[in-house]
């Protein structure tokens, strides 16, 4: 045996020199020299574990360096291939990458334990291969649930609780649903023929019928593979890369100009390919609006991110255009927006800017002036309006708004209100017709602001894609 450093020399010096010095000898503890043996020899193993650099724990240094370093550059702006998405209970997109998840349009990467704890009890989460809702009315069993599929085993989760009995095997749970799966959607009916959902492995589609448990196995010729699928305002979306492609449920045919950068859609980020083409994205995004208003003219304008969407009322068509170029003062992403006496008013964290409406935009001196000082209330602000022929300004803040009169100095935010309808609201707007509000993807009319705060059932859901912008896909 070689001893390779001078640390491991001086330990074999001694054990030669004094042999007893271990243990006592045999003499004093009868029996007891197969024992020194055994000891000596472990403390070899010891002193060679010190000394020799070991492959599998450098192998598990390097991975833990690369997990790291992984964890650290995950920008989905940056073109990942997700690994799995899904809709939670809230309507709110789950994006998987790793062991990691991006919650919603924007934000950071979170580690997919904080939220679902026990896909790493259970198994170590390297990543999620599939991921759907079940969302079936009358299907009080597994309504509301989401589940997760990590190679051959399946977790159900209700409230971001896992179910008793998880996780199970897939073949458990789905019988005739291979493992390692790519993607998983779920398919309601009618726009599947019964409540089911699609599963993806290759090339290789299975229609699960979630009543029967039969498998009906088709072959979806014009889709590309999907490394994840979901579906998102009653429509279907095969992810392949960062692109997708929209798809038939019951067909797999797809239809109009694709695929499509997810980046552009599905994602805020403030810059995009050279070939993408700004108008459509900015009309068809599924990303949320941050704020919206119409000038004095009637003329409509939406933002969103770093770009905004300007709807004339002269001739109805619509201009895609950066904040940047037109408020550069603001330079992006801007909290709320409300139009008053043909001046645009612009919140951004604590800041009010204001813009005389013109070509170009003219920017006030001495703005932007402090949220607090202007309208009498702390930002952050989540939506502001005014309607026509009126002097007050309508701020919304979590589930309260206020009444702030804008022909009064100093001015001070009012009548404080709660708001029972949405948790969260991203835009208002109020014109001639009433007053529209904006919460995701969707809009809501209400004849007035006081029918709005009173209300206690939600009216009838809109595209703001569609019906606001006119996307037809």
């Amino acid at each position: 045996m070689t001893w390779p450093t001078q640390t491991g020399l001086k330990y074999k010096q001694l054990l030669q020199q004094q042999p007893g010095y271990l243990l006592p000898s045999s003499a004093v503890f009868p029996g007891l020299s197969w024992i020194r043996g055994l000891l000596t020899m472990k403390l070899l193993a010891h002193i060679l574990c010190l000394c020799l650099p070991l492959p599998w724990a450098q192998s598990n240094d390097e991975h833990a360096q690369g997990h790291a370093h992984a964890s650290a550059v995950l920008d989905r702006c940056k073109g990942l291939e997700m690994d799995a998405v899904a809709v939670n209970e809230e309507g709110i997109p789950y994006f998987f990458k790793g062991d990691h998840l991006f919650k919603g349009f924007h934000g950071k990467a979170e580690l997919s334990n904080n939220s679902f704890t026990e896909l790493d009890d259970h198994h170590h989460l390297g990543h999620v291969d599939a991921a759907f809702r079940m969302h079936y009315e009358d299907n009080p069993t597994d309504h509301d649930h989401m589940f997760f599929f990590l190679d051959n085993k399946v977790f159900s989760y209700y409230q971001h609780k896992l179910e008793d009995g998880y996780p199970k095997d897939i073949s458990q749970v789905f019988p005739g649903i291979p493992d390692h799966l790519d993607a998983a959607v779920e398919c309601p009916k009618p726009e599947c023929d019964e409540d089911s959902v699609i599963f993806f492995k290759g090339d290789d589609i299975y229609h699960y019928n979630v009543r029967t448990k039969a498998v009906d196995e088709k072959e979806f010729k014009t889709m590309p593979n999907c490394t994840s699928a979901f579906r998102f305002m009653d429509h279907y979306y095969c992810f392949h890369g960062h692109q997708f492609s929209k798809f038939d449920p019951k067909t797999g045919e797809v239809h109009g100009r694709y695929p499509k950068e997810a980046r552009d859609y599905f994602m805020r980020c403030s810059k995009f390919g050279e070939e993408s083409d700004h108008l459509d994205r900015e009309r068809c995004s599924r990303v949320h609006l941050d704020a919206i208003t119409s000038d004095d003219a009637g003329n409509l304008y939406a933002f969103r991110g770093h770009h905004f969407l300007r709807k004339d009322e002269s001739n109805d068509t619509l201009k895609a255009e950066t904040i940047e170029n037109a408020f550069k003062e603001l330079h992006s992403e801007v909290d709320a927006v409300f139009s008053y006496e043909n001046h645009l008013y612009m919140i951004k964290d604590d800041d009010l800017y204001v813009y005389k409406v013109g070509e170009p935009h003219t920017h006030l001196p001495d703005y932007p002036k402090t949220v607090e000082n202007e309208l009498g209330i702390k930002g952050p602000i989540d939506a502001a309006f005014v309607c026509q022929d009126h002097h007050i300004a309508h701020i919304i803040q979590g589930q309260h708004i206020y009444d702030v009169e804008l022909k009064v100095t100093p001015r001070a935010a009012k009548n404080q209100r709660p708001i029972s309808l949405f948790k969260k609201v991203d835009a208002a707007l109020c014109g001639p017709e009433g007053l529209k509000v904006i919460v995701g993807n969707h809009f809501y009319n209400f004849n007035s602001t006081m029918q709005f705060v009173a209300s206690r059932a939600l009216p009838e859901q809109h595209r703001v894609s569609m019906e606001l912008f006119g996307c037809d896909h």
